[in-house]
């Protein structure tokens, strides 16, 4: 295959000063290209400017004998950017917009400008670059642009609802783009790269960021900008580490119910699995047949009632209340039993009349949006309280994109995502001090799909929907609950663009059923985070598919040309096709490439069997663990040992012990007589899990102090599939007598690591392996214990120093708001109150189901089955979730 030249062409490429930027411009410049370096030189954070980091990257270009030129302007000015282009080389062909920063912060502590920085850079920058060279684009018949989104846009991540907003964004942009541009050769993609820079060295660990090179990301995108590619546009890819991906929508077939009274939210939640299954599903670019699904409802009977929704005692606020859909769901909020705040800020008063006179509860809030303060007040002025944000104001801008301004653009972000984001900011306080809160924000399939002539309100209503997976993912812990629809209603704003009749057919009573039963309490299947397209009777969820991707070889430089060689495999969407929901998603499936090797490599098969038939014949080197009354106290202490527990925290009572479950600790960094990664494939620390616990106690008094020795050896491998199951065995011995003291057992689960053909099922190992499931009766014994803010950091002073227990960047890495409790910790939390309960143990096994946060409260409740053996489970109380399960204690 030829190589992929630009020679000739010019490319600007924005945030070109460090990272991805970087490698663009040099790549670019590499294969001909004459390339625009712009950098504002801020820090990651949008933090002041230096012309520096622009300047050191043309430096380079010019040395390999390439052309480049630096801008140093803000993305703001894009049109300055376009400019430099032109001036310095007389045209443009390729935009890349790559310029971002980073504001992350929990969205009660998040401030207005944390909001608006990044949508000026990200957002806005991407407009201005776009629009400025759109003309010239047209005038020559041709033109590409790479937008960049994220993970975090795709699916929401904590702590980033501003990124994430902006970054979903970009989809909408880009789908709007390509479809403008198609008939003028101006193709637009987004890709959303994980890559190493400048702002994830915040959020990554040193070890991933390693393998996390930009040149992982250039060849995809070197591919897109070509003038080979003729028909790629629109399109979504996931990119990072080797691995590559295309993303597009998929909606279930959804449920159709008659239009007519007997379409309540009770009906909705009847039928609810019919919304969200995808056993036939459709792929859509556009929204689905109203019109025909329309008379395909008149064709039905009346619909099956559900349960009735009753909204009494709790304050709506719905923003655009004042007509159209808005107006719609006042009434059926009052009529449900709600008190309605009507938001409009032109005329709330009709609707608050027409509440009233059906002996119902409203208040007007006549404001902007944009002043959610305000709006918010007047609920808690008229009501006391608010429960639930219907998030519907809007208006429209529609202009094709060549004609397009600043204004246009600026006041469509203005009302849709920024009102959005005031109006839930407002509330946010009252909704997580009461632990209650119902959010349903309004996209559109414009904002999904993209549409023509809505550049500004497809980039607006992609950013609501990116905004509430992300606000979703930090509300769940306090039951606020949000949830996006993408409505098909005759309303104003529609009129402009739809007949008559078809407005009075598409009525916006037709949406209100959906949005009172996402609000209710009743939604039975993934009550938050969801994304449903509704109207006509109609109603559809809309997910992601995933195409299986193709994985490149990491030891081997990747190329544009192999990338296209292997073109089939990346946008193929067959068997392969999975569904992703989280960030996590994106970042497993990088990290499930990193053994992924060409050099040396093996059959696999082969290769993993042979090495644990190996390692099954071997013992490791013994490994030995010397500790003093200092270090029970301090274990102890770590387990939730209290002050007055003398005979835990003070090695003068004369019945000083360590807890039983001390067990665990000398054999915390024996060594094992093999390596992870030779036993399976895809091995990556970042995708294990600690599974399950067995130990056994030999004999009591366990000491004090003194020397022990602990052996280890693999006891079996699992092959899962999509993951590995490996388990080891540690056998500790006082190691002045050589007595026997502990026996333990550990199971680690490795996702990403299947499939390698080996057994299938795990042995049957009596009490290591037992189901323990608890009796379908009230437990024995309950005992609580509230964990501490500092449990982890004292607990990980007994050994286990992984930084997901104390670093907060290495937790949000792993998908964590705050570090997480070990899992050892509260295995010895759980065990020393069966300890204390019901006496010596001569065994505990667990499994560990979930995971706890310094502060928590964890509930151990206890089963006294026959003399010898306690069955327990051990929960967190704030969240009602299973933390440890499958547990039992076998009794001397």
């Amino acid at each position: 295959m030829s190589e992929l030249r630009f020679d000739g062409q010019v490319v600007v490429v924005t945030g070109a000063g460090g990272g991805l930027g970087k490698a663009y411009a040099k790549f670019f410049a590499s294969r001909g290209a004459s390339v625009v370096v712009n950098d504002l030189g801020g820090s990651f954070k949008g933090e002041g400017k230096d012309t520096r980091a622009a300047d050191v990257v043309v430096n380079e270009i010019k040395a390999a004998g390439g052309k480049a030129v630096a801008n140093y302007d803000s993305v703001e000015n894009g049109d300055r950017i376009i400019e430099t282009a032109i001036k310095a080389f007389g045209r443009i062909d390729v935009l890349i917009n790559n310029a971002g920063i980073l504001r992350d912060i929990s969205f009660k502590n998040m401030k207005d400008e944390d909001w608006d920085l990044i949508f000026k850079v990200h957002v806005k920058g991407s407009y201005k670059c776009a629009r400025a060279a759109w003309p010239y684009f047209r005038k020559q018949k041709y033109g590409r642009i790479i937008n960049t989104s994220s993970a975090a846009g795709l699916f929401g991540n904590f702590g980033q609802t501003n990124y994430s907003a902006a970054k979903l964004a970009m989809v909408g942009f880009t789908e709007t783009l390509a479809k403008e541009g198609a008939k003028y050769n101006i193709l637009c993609n987004v890709i959303a790269p994980v890559a190493a820079s400048r702002m994830t060295e915040t959020i990554m660990p040193p070890d991933v960021l390693a393998l996390m090179k930009p040149e992982w990301v250039v060849p995809l995108v070197a591919v897109l900008a070509h003038p080979s590619n003729t028909s790629e546009s629109g399109s979504i890819f996931e990119v990072g580490g080797g691995h590559i991906a295309k993303l597009r929508w998929e909606r279930s077939q959804g449920l159709l119910l008659k239009c007519d009274e007997t379409f309540t939210p009770g009906a909705v939640l009847k039928k609810w699995d019919r919304i969200v299954d995808f056993s036939n599903p459709q792929y859509p670019t556009g929204p689905n047949d109203f019109l025909g699904l329309l008379e395909e409802s008149q064709k039905l009977g009346p619909n099956e009632q559900g349960e009735k929704i009753d909204f009494t005692g709790r304050v709506v606020i719905v923003t655009g209340g004042g007509a159209g859909i808005g107006r719609a769901y006042c009434l059926a909020f009052a009529r449900h039993g709600a008190s309605v705040v009507v938001n409009d800020l032109v005329n709330p008063d009709d609707v608050v009349n027409e509440i009233r006179k059906m002996g119902g509860k409203a208040a007007p809030a006549k404001f902007s949006a944009e002043d959610g303060d305000a709006v918010v007040k007047a609920a808690i002025d008229a009501f006391g309280r608010v429960d639930i944000i219907i998030n519907n104001a809007g208006i429209l801008r529609d202009k094709a994109f060549t004609n397009m301004d600043d204004k246009m653009w600026d006041d469509v972000m203005a009302v849709h995502a920024r009102g959005t984001y005031k109006v839930t900011k407002a509330a946010w306080p009252y909704f997580l001090k009461q632990k209650y809160g119902r959010i349903v924000n309004t996209t559109s399939t414009s904002g999904i799909y993209g549409n023509f002539g809505q550049a500004n309100y497809a980039a607006a209503k992609c950013a609501i929907l990116g905004f509430s997976r992300a606000l979703a993912l930090e509300g769940a812990k306090y039951n606020i609950y949000v949830n996006t629809i993408a409505p098909n209603a005759g309303t104003a704003m529609t009129r402009t663009i739809l007949p008559e009749e078809l407005v009075q057919a598409f009525k916006p009573d037709y949406i209100a059923p959906l949005v009172l039963a996402l609000c209710s309490d009743k939604v039975p299947v993934k009550p938050t985070g969801g994304l449903y397209e509704v109207g006509s009777g109609w109603m559809g969820a809309t997910r992601w598919q995933r195409t299986g991707g193709h994985q490149f070889p990491i030891d081997v430089p990747l190329t544009p040309e192999e990338v296209l060689k292997n073109w089939k495999d990346i946008v193929t969407f067959d068997e392969r096709a999975d569904h992703p929901e989280k960030t996590q998603d994106s970042i497993g499936k990088i990290m499930a490439n990193f053994e992924n090797r060409k050099a040396g490599k093996k059959s696999e098969s082969n290769q993993y069997l042979e090495a644990i038939e190996k390692a099954l014949k071997v013992e490791g080197n013994p490994t030995e663990y010397k500790f003093t009354e200092r270090d029970v106290v301090l274990y102890n202490l770590g387990i939730g040992a209290k002050r007055t527990d003398l005979r835990y925290v003070y090695e003068g009572n004369e019945d000083f012990q360590p807890v039983p479950t001390f067990g665990v600790i000398p054999p915390f960094n024996v060594e094992m007589p093999y390596n992870l990664e030779e036993l399976v494939p895809n091995y990556s620390p970042m995708m294990l899990l600690h599974g399950e616990q067995f130990l056994e106690i030999k004999k009591y008094p366990i000491p004090t102090s003194g020397t022990l020795v602990s052996r280890a050896r693999l006891l079996e491998v699992v092959d899962k599939g999509s993951a590995a199951i490996v388990r080891s065995g540690v056998t500790t011995v006082d190691a002045a007598t050589g007595e026997e003291l502990f026996y333990n057992e550990m199971v680690v689960f490795l996702r990403g690591s299947g499939g390698f053909g080996g057994k299938k099922k795990p042995a049957d190992r009596g009490a290591a392996t037992a189901a323990n499931k608890p009796p379908a009766r009230a437990p024995d014994a309950v005992v609580e214990e509230k964990t501490t803010e500092e449990q982890a950091a004292l607990y990980r002073l007994s050994g286990d120093y992984n930084p997901l227990h104390i670093d907060p960047a290495f937790a949000a890495a792993g998908g964590f708001k705050v570090p997480i409790l070990h899992g050892l910790c509260f295995f010895g939390i759980a065990g020393k109150a069966v300890y204390e309960k019901y006496g010596k143990i001569k065994n505990i096994k667990v499994r560990f189901a979930g995971t706890v946060l310094p502060g928590q409260t964890l509930v151990t409740e206890m089963w006294k089955e026959g003399d010898k053996k306690v069955v327990f489970q051990t929960k967190v109380k704030e969240t009602g979730k299973v933390c440890i399960g499958g547990a039992a204690a076998e009794l001397y």
